[in-house]
């Protein structure tokens, strides 16, 4: 079914049109120049610049980074329109920055320039004309997983939850919002050129196990050793073993990275560290995994005279599945787009931020293609930037607006069907529970 677009939809996308080189010459910019999470400064800055242009009032420096552009036009619903700024670790992408191996191979800049391309077409003073409420424009950093190491450090200078929206959450930047709206490049196997709604998607938990040898030369007297390697050899092997007892529906996945395994090849390791992470479909089995994976390192240091030392680090929480809302599927068939609705199934064995958001507020989503290669692989690459910029940025304006239309009524129906599961004092103390 196609819809009539009306004047005010008519605008916003010759607004979006007759900006489009610079959609696409930010968000080249950005993939350029990629950045870390939490170290997003040139990103942000960038951000700023233009939303502050835009004539938007702008706050920087949320949870380190972040950049907050908004404008309060009636009252009404406040809806915040998401961009993440980071880049992630992927040493062998051809646009890798050569000091810290980070590069945009998750499409992270698209919805960058989805983002300021729906700003600019929120800033107009006609079409504003037309909306009751409040419009957020959210750049957010550090939705890739952040190691422990780094995590240590951030703490020290104030950071204290793992990833930019959790830490967001804490902090009240998203005190005011009714309403989140995200995007990315298709992170499921879909055809179509749009995906809309937010399937339901993994989380994760995460530890740093410190196992605890004893040293001993190598060949002179190894029997007088404890071998710190063998015990998370062991304990990894186990951790395989295992996997057979995982049942599909769980989609449970287990993730090791040995950070250090000894200091000298001819002495007997007297320390190995790892970090572990637990993917699984809901909050009680990424517990429950995560009870068998301890017992495997538990095990393991018992049988060769070792110890353990655990550190939980913060993990992200599944999403909670929402289907297409109205506003969106109209906005699309405005646009003539090729897409499929989610559909009761569909599951994203990845893990986001977006993720511990859907606990605190109703989520709109899309995903979209106009890019070849894998997710976070070096061969990932943006093919079309009408479909990865430009057709992202006006879909999502054309969808702000439906909601905010007519006193904000479409934003009112879906605030009053969502019930949260956390507000942000029981969600705070959630996730401290999970890292104490």
């Amino acid at each position: 079914m196609s819809f009539m677009i009306d004047e005010t939809g008519q605008r916003i996308l010759r607004l979006i049109d007759v900006h489009k080189d610079q959609i696409i010459a930010f968000a080249e910019d950005i993939a350029a120049h990629p950045e870390p999470g939490y170290e997003e400064f040139r990103t942000a800055g960038k951000t700023a610049e233009v939303l502050k242009n835009l004539g938007y009032k702008v706050t920087e420096h949320l949870a380190r980074t972040g950049v907050k552009g908004t404008k309060s036009i009636k009252e009404g619903p406040s809806l915040t329109v998401i961009g993440e700024l980071d880049a992630i670790g992927c040493h062998s992408h051809p646009n890798a920055n050569p000091v810290t191996g980070v590069a945009h191979a998750c499409g992270h800049h698209a919805q960058m320039a989805a983002m300021i391309g729906c700003a600019i077409a929120m800033a107009d003073p006609d079409v504003q004309k037309c909306l009751a409420g409040t419009v957020n424009f959210l750049a957010v950093p550090a939705e890739e997983y952040i190691d422990a190491d780094k995590r240590a450090r951030l703490k020290k200078e104030g950071i204290e939850f793992c990833c930019g929206k959790s830490e967001m959450i804490r902090t009240g930047v998203f005190d005011d919002t009714d309403i989140a709206l995200t995007t990315h490049v298709h992170m499921v196997p879909v055809e179509e050129d749009f995906y809309l709604g937010n399937p339901a998607c993994n989380g994760y938990s995460a530890e740093r196990v410190t196992v605890r040898g004893k040293a001993a030369h190598g060949a002179i007297d190894p029997w007088n050793g404890v071998n710190a390697l063998s015990i998370t050899t062991s304990a990894i092997q186990m951790m395989g073993l295992m996997r057979e007892t995982f049942r599909e529906e769980d989609h449970v996945r287990l993730h090791n990275v040995i950070r250090k395994a000894g200091d000298v090849i001819n002495s007997v390791p007297d320390e190995a560290i790892v970090e572990t992470k637990v993917r699984a479909a809901s909050l009680d089995k990424i517990c429950e995994i995560t009870d068998m994976v301890n017992r495997a390192y538990a095990g393991s240091a018992y049988a060769f005279g070792g110890k353990i030392e655990m550190e939980k680090l913060q993990g992200y929480m599944p999403i909670i599945p929402r289907a297409a809302d109205n506003a969106l599927i109209e906005a699309a068939d405005d646009l003539g787009l090729n897409y499929r609705t989610v559909q009761k199934g569909d599951f994203n064995n990845a893990c986001t931020d977006v993720g511990d958001l859907s606990h605190f507020v109703p989520v709109v989503n899309f995903t979209f293609k106009g890019f070849e290669g894998k997710l976070h692989g070096a061969d990932f690459k943006i093919t079309d930037p009408e479909k990865a910029y430009i057709l992202p940025a006006k879909l999502l304006a054309l969808t702000v607006y439906k909601l905010l239309k007519n006193g904000g009524q479409e934003a009112k129906k879906i605030t009053k069907s969502y019930t949260p599961v956390f507000n942000k004092e029981s969600y705070i103390q959630y996730v401290k529970n999970t890292i104490e």
